[in-house]
């Protein structure tokens, strides 16, 4: 297997992006960021690809921002440690939702905190039973980015939103279909979300791009508004003592004491 952060493969009018770190369970590096970034910028430019499938290797769908590389940045001496929500997170949910093909997550494993996101904002989510969700935000002494502050409201309700990110209580598979954060289980769920990928790409893809259009028009006035103010308060959090606790904790495999500072 190419030793690339990001596979893409076609068939059938179909672009299937592989996250590809499986050894840490593709956790989000800068590179891996770029590359999608690159990826949903050649596909928007592409009238050969007419839907999306994004999984990821191995055994996780993708377990969020790599900690080690995060780590690195606190250490830095960086005032905003969190640059990379403006940097790449917040163009990469803004290329995911306002792409005019129809885009399938294929969650073959655990999806957290931007990783979680990112399943969020796709179109369509098909899960393995296996899988799990998990906000994984306010457990490192962070809030929410990625989009998730926008998304998951709107895919579950304002109310069991704010369970999940208060409680960062895994969630799984089947209680994610309850509460509508996935559209299906299937116990392949990467051929079921080509399967599906490829019926619409054989489909009225204008039609998909124009209800695309009109959706996020309808639910998104505010969106530029959350992604600034997710940029905003993620930067503020980053720079908390209690975040950097947490993640000498994660890194030492202790419990973090937490100070609300």
């Amino acid at each position: 297997m190419s030793d690339s952060p990001l596979l893409i493969s076609d068939a059938e009018g179909v672009r299937t992006f592989t996250l590809n770190r499986p050894e840490s369970y593709n956790s989000v590096t800068v590179a891996l960021k770029e590359a999608l970034l690159d990826g949903f910028a050649a596909v928007a430019k592409d009238d050969g690809v007419r839907a999306v499938v994004i999984t990821g290797a191995g055994k996780a769908f993708c377990a969020g921002q790599d900690l080690n590389e995060h780590v690195a940045e606190l250490r830095s001496g960086s005032d905003n440690p969190l640059k990379t929500v403006e940097e790449h997170y917040n163009p990469l949910l803004t290329a995911l939702t306002g792409l005019g093909k129809p885009v399938i997550a294929a969650i073959n494993g655990t999806a957290a905190g931007a990783g979680a996101a990112i399943a969020y904002a796709c179109d369509l989510r098909i899960a393995s039973p296996h899988a799990k969700f998990k906000a994984a935000f306010t457990g490192i002494g962070l809030t929410a980015d990625s989009g998730a502050s926008w998304t998951l409201p709107r895919l579950i309700g304002y109310g069991r939103a704010m369970e999940l990110f208060l409680l960062d209580a895994p969630v799984t598979a089947e209680r994610a279909l309850e509460l509508g954060m996935i559209t299906r289980i299937a116990e392949d769920p990467l051929g079921e979300a080509q399967a599906l990928a490829t019926r619409l790409a054989a489909g009225p893809t204008t039609a998909y791009a124009k209800v695309k259009e009109a959706m996020l028009n309808s639910a998104s006035a505010a969106l530029s508004d959350a992604l600034a103010v997710e940029a905003r308060t993620q930067a503020e959090a980053g720079r908390t003592a209690d975040h950097r606790e947490a993640v000498d904790a994660f890194l030492a495999k202790r419990k973090p004491d937490f100070t609300g500072h």
